[in-house]
């Protein structure tokens, strides 16, 4: 099972590689929000744990998208000010107090 969730996030990563090189570029940007690993997540958490933990989880998971904004915000406007690499990291530094903010609220 580990094979075909590596292989699963591998053929993302090369859908995103190959979206980004063609005029369609933009699609790139929401292919990784299909929810790949967000299915292999619910799937693992539905068959080990109860109805009511994926329902926590699913929960969960609609929280997470708070954090994904707040990084694409933070790059969207840190790319005006800032070369890219300072501000992809500003984003992932956003995205992670975000992130433990929500962690620790939970």
């Amino acid at each position: 099972m580990i094979w075909a969730k590596m292989l699963i996030g591998a053929l993302m990563v090369l859908l995103i590689q190959l979206l980004a090189q063609t005029r369609f570029f933009y699609l790139a940007a929401f292919a990784h929000l299909f929810p790949t690993f967000t299915l292999i997540s619910h799937f693992i958490v539905s068959t080990e744990r109860s109805g009511a933990d994926l329902k926590v989880a699913l929960i969960f998971s609609m929280l997470g998208v708070i954090p994904h904004l707040i990084y694409t915000l933070v790059v969207f406007f840190g790319i005006n000010y800032m070369s890219l690499y300072k501000a992809l990291l500003l984003g992932v530094v956003a995205w992670s107090i975000a992130a433990a903010i929500l962690v620790l609220a939970w």
